[in-house]
């Protein structure tokens, strides 16, 4: 998950003037938020094993993340006008930080809430920087060209969401008690497997902190580099009234339902590939697998940046989106290995979704493009929502069953690309509304 800015953010509208090496550090934001947000899909499963939930119960796990766009984007919008891009940048980094590190405690008290409680902080800090790299990557560059470089600069974000879920469920996914299982022990004894076995995500967010750390301390060196202009006073709330364009109103309910319908393939991966109908996998060989998904988008993003240079964005948008719808009916429909690959090759449709989806909605924005940048994130909520109704649908009706809710939104996405598919100066939103 994932996140760029517009190419309507023209230069004449760009308040900071860029040192070209600065895409350094914009580049490792996408791989380390984009790496860390993909770790989700690896402690689901560590988690419902340890505390006995049910799906609905464990896309909690989803749902304290992913509500953190919602209530932090619009207030990190407004620290980003407030002390600038790079300063704003070291605090949500700083933040990611103090979420990895209340993993700790989480693990050793062996609470589940403990757990939701360091990932919503852990997403507070991601919110921030996302708020902040969404409209500096689409600064550095021609806005003529923003829909490929901003796919472009996605796939770093791919590359952590590929590199990350493998190494976490090496490290994640090992069990120490192996020959336990949570749902066999009571009182002292359930006490003690569980901070045992949490261990693991204790030791492997231990090490995130500390390179969150030396990251954000290069990005405070460097605020120097990046010469601002003071952004202007705007009310806390005017961002809404953006809302009232068509395009920019129907492309946040299209990042709200992405967001949700690529969280809760990622979620239930590890889990659809486990069945016996399916694939029958373990949990580590399941969870080896899940770079497979996100390497798709990656891969996909690397073509997406070429392919839409030459085909209108929304064109290439609703194609990628009813592919998805086919291979989510393949993947509900037929057993065996081909339903476990088909579902893994839905990420590469989603490969090119997020950002063309976010340059399309925001084209026209001008100077509000902060302001957009606020709302997307936002709209990134559909994280937090849609996970939960997959899970439900998941203990009532099973796993295959439950891909019709990703498969539902991914019918709203093909319709917002075939409408966006042509550009029209009716849309363009006036930059002093």
């Amino acid at each position: 998950m994932t996140s760029q800015l517009a190419p309507a953010t023209t230069a004449a509208a760009t308040p900071v003037s860029y040192a070209p090496e600065l895409r350094v550090f914009v580049f490792a934001l996408f791989f380390i938020f984009g790496g860390i947000t993909s770790l989700n899909d690896v402690i689901i499963p560590k988690l419902k094993g340890l505390f006995t939930l049910k799906y609905a119960e464990v896309m909690l796990v989803q749902s304290a993340f992913f509500a953190a766009y919602f209530i932090v984007s619009l207030p990190a919008a407004a620290l980003l006008r407030r002390i600038g891009y790079m300063r704003t940048a070291a605090a949500g980094l700083m933040l990611m930080m103090l979420g990895c590190l209340l993993f700790i405690p989480a693990s050793r008290a062996g609470l589940f809430p403990l757990f939701l409680g360091a990932l919503f902080v852990l997403a507070a800090g991601i919110t921030t920087v996302q708020v902040v790299a969404n409209p500096l990557v689409s600064m550095l560059g021609r806005p003529q060209t923003a829909h490929s470089r901003l796919t472009f600069a996605q796939a770093f974000n791919s590359a952590g969401t590929t590199l990350f879920p493998y190494v976490g469920s090496l490290l994640i996914l090992k069990g120490a008690l192996a020959n336990q299982s949570a749902s066999t022990l009571i009182g002292p004894a359930l006490n003690a497997y569980r901070a045992t076995e949490s261990i693991a995500i204790s030791h492997t967010y231990l090490g995130l902190a500390a390179a969150l750390f030396a990251l954000s301390v290069l990005v405070w060196l460097s605020r120097r580099r990046l010469h601002e202009q003071p952004a202007p006073h705007v009310p806390f709330l005017r961002a809404f009234g953006l809302l009232r364009q068509l395009r920019f109103a129907y492309g946040t309910l299209g990042i709200f339902l992405y967001v949700g319908a690529e969280v809760s393939i990622g979620s239930l991966i590890v889990s659809f590939l486990m069945q016996p109908t399916v694939m029958g996998l373990g949990p580590r060989d399941a969870g080896a697998h899940i770079p497979f998904y996100w390497g798709g988008a990656m891969v996909g993003r690397f073509i997406g940046a070429g392919l839409l240079k030459m085909i209108s964005p929304g064109k290439v948008l609703a194609a990628a989106a009813g592919m998805a719808l086919l291979l989510l009916l393949i993947a509900a429909n037929v057993g065996g290995p081909v339903a476990g690959w088909a579902l893994l090759s839905v990420g590469l449709c989603n490969s090119i979704m997020f950002p063309t989806i976010f340059s399309l909605a925001c084209e026209g924005l001008g100077v509000r493009a902060p302001e957009g940048s606020g709302i997307l994130c936002v709209a990134i909520v559909g994280g937090a929502i849609v996970p939960l109704l997959t899970g439900g649908s998941a203990d009532h009706w099973g796993l295959s069953a439950a891909l019709v809710v990703p498969a539902v939104c991914y019918l709203g996405i093909l319709g917002f690309g075939w409408m966006a598919r042509k550009p029209s100066a009716a849309l363009l939103i006036p930059t002093t509304a």
